[in-house]
């Protein structure tokens, strides 16, 4: 199987893992990975993450954040650019997710950020993925 799209595997990974009510989930590493994990941590959809440097790439470990009754925080995860489908926002354009409630997810020529923050800070960027 080859990874074209590592940002899609590193979403599907979270979504099945999630589903199936995992406390976490190992994710091959990189570092537009792990700015993605932060940003979901930063923005409480998930617990935790730390990663392992191993000989090869190194692995992503994600602590998965659960609600009442083992309800999964993240309800959505969507890939928005794609490989072979780029989607670009100029800035002030990004649309707000859920009605301000979910995030975008971004990478901007300040670093990857949300679309909260690339308003605040004035740039456009690719939109990653959406996430609530």
């Amino acid at each position: 199987m080859s990874m074209t799209d590592p940002i899609a595997d590193l979403l599907t990974r979270l979504r099945n893992s999630n589903g199936v009510r995992h406390e976490t989930v190992q994710i091959p590493s990189s570092k537009l990975k792990l700015e993605i994990v932060r940003i979901l941590k930063d923005e409480g959809f998930i617990s935790n993450y730390k990663c392992i440097k191993d000989k090869k790439q190194g692995v992503i470990t994600v602590y998965l954040k659960y609600g009442a009754e083992k309800k999964p925080v993240i309800t959505a995860l969507t890939r928005v650019s794609t490989p072979g489908r780029r989607v670009y926002y100029k800035k002030g354009e990004f649309p707000k997710v859920l009605g301000g409630l979910g995030i975008s997810i971004l990478t901007t020529s300040r670093g990857v950020m949300t679309d909260q923050q690339a308003r605040k800070v004035g740039v456009g960027g690719e939109v990653l993925c959406t996430v609530f």
